[in-house]
């Protein structure tokens, strides 16, 4: 009853207007893309026509997490090495291992 446990404790980042909007923008066209997805699997579109959209949504994907990681680089990271909170490296190389998985 008396343990402490971190599952409470959650971190949140106020972004730029502009960093918002092209987050947003970026998630809204990749929520379009698996909805046009889910529209070929519903007409019964030939499979590689399928695959070919869902590479498409996949890459678009990766070019979100690059762009958000880049950014948690530039600002959350370096403001927190600087601040001396060594222990960001260490969650930023835990998530780069769940990334690359």
């Amino acid at each position: 009853m008396g343990e402490e446990r971190e599952c409470c404790t959650h971190k949140t980042k106020e972004r730029p207007d502009q960093e918002y909007r092209d987050l947003l923008n970026r998630l809204n066209r990749i929520e379009g893309q698996v909805r046009g997805i889910k529209g070929m699997v519903e007409r019964d579109v030939y499979c590689t026509d399928i695959l070919v959209q869902v590479a498409a949504v996949n890459a678009a994907l990766n070019s979100f997490n690059r762009v958000l990681l880049a950014n948690h680089i530039k600002t959350c990271v370096a403001e927190d090495i600087r601040a001396g909170r060594e222990q960001t490296v260490d969650e930023l190389v835990a998530t780069l291992q769940k990334l690359m998985k």
